[in-house]
């Protein structure tokens, strides 16, 4: 019986073609991504996703993507939609789990299932001004995985650890990033 082969929904073809072409055109490995936020009421604000630049030139999505964000009632708010701090966890699971499928489908491995549960534990003392030495953000944040594939689980873990020194969002999340913020 002949082996069936790995289908992850990852094209890695295209991907490791991109990635040759880009060693040959540095320049248009130049990406800017773009995000407008506008304030509705309170704490409550719309997000928009469409347009970014890459492979010089100009692009859009297919579609424009949009994202509530508010905070909780317990905060006074009325919960409208998920916070911006959790909105960060949101990207660092989603570009980890894409990782773990591309990764395993480049080394022809099978996934049934793959969640990735993440949690960050944050002082609100900082953001509440009271307490100058708290920070302001997440204290710590903690992923769990449960991967279903064929594989052993000391390749799991090497599929994650792939992901994990691949993954744009967990870089943007473990290092300093300059950030300028001008008012116009």
């Amino acid at each position: 019986m002949p082996e069936l082969a790995v289908n992850n929904g990852v094209n890695v073809e295209a991907l490791l073609a991109a990635r040759e072409a880009l060693k040959a055109a540095p320049e248009a490995a130049q990406f800017t991504w773009r995000a407008t936020c506008t304030w509705r009421n309170g704490t409550y604000a719309r997000s928009t996703v469409r347009d970014f630049h890459g492979l010089g030139q100009e692009h859009s999505h297919r579609t424009e993507f949009s994202f509530e964000t508010d905070h909780p009632e317990v905060f006074a708010s009325e919960d409208r939609g998920a916070t911006p701090v959790e909105l960060v966890l949101v990207g660092l699971a989603s570009c980890l789990t894409a990782g773990v499928a591309a990764v395993a489908q480049n080394r022809g491995i099978q996934l049934r299932s793959v969640e990735a549960k993440v949690e960050g534990s944050m002082n609100l003392y900082g953001i509440l001004g009271i307490d100058s030495e708290v920070r302001n953000g997440y204290d710590g944040i903690k992923v769990t995985f449960r991967v279903d594939a064929d594989a052993s689980k000391k390749e799991i873990e090497a599929l994650v650890a792939q992901s994990q020194k691949r993954s744009a969002v967990y870089d943007i999340v473990t290092n300093p990033t300059n950030v300028t913020v001008e008012v116009v």
